[in-house]
């Protein structure tokens, strides 16, 4: 579950920005808080929904308005966040994803039936190998 989010939301964040200068590590910290935030619920639930993410990211914009050094390194967490809704396929779920106009988000588990967990974390660790090779070679920081 932690490579799968961790990996993915880097390489999808590189393949859009190629910046070296960015920090892909706060993407991987934001892709997993999701799953670390709800965990106490039990279940999917408001870190899990697009509200969440969209806020998190105005609160950062917002926050560091004339603070572009600040901005540049704090934005990766909802960029994160937002990889992880699409990495757990949370757009699926409608009253989930656009809570709460379609009502509650019901009580989908965090995590995944064990076939589709093993499935994801290899994939995850190939994604992983990548990643570490692309750090390797300077292109991520």
């Amino acid at each position: 579950m932690v490579l799968w989010f961790a990996a993915f939301a880097v390489l999808g964040a590189w393949q859009v920005l190629r910046d070296a200068r960015f920090d892909y590590r706060l993407i991987a910290v934001g892709a997993l808080a999701p799953a670390v935030l709800d965990a106490p619920v039990g279940h999917r639930a408001l870190t899990h929904t697009l509200v969440f993410a969209v806020g998190a990211l105005t609160v950062v914009m917002l926050a560091t308005i004339n603070r572009g050094a600040l901005r540049r390194h704090l934005i990766a967490l909802p960029i994160g966040f937002l990889g992880c809704l699409v990495l757990d396929g949370v757009f699926a779920n409608k009253a989930l994803f656009w809570w709460p106009a379609f009502g509650d988000w019901g009580d989908t588990a965090i995590v995944p039936p064990l076939g589709w967990l093993i499935v994801r974390e290899a994939l995850g660790v190939v994604a992983a190998v990548y990643v570490l090779r692309l750090w390797r070679a300077g292109k991520l920081t």
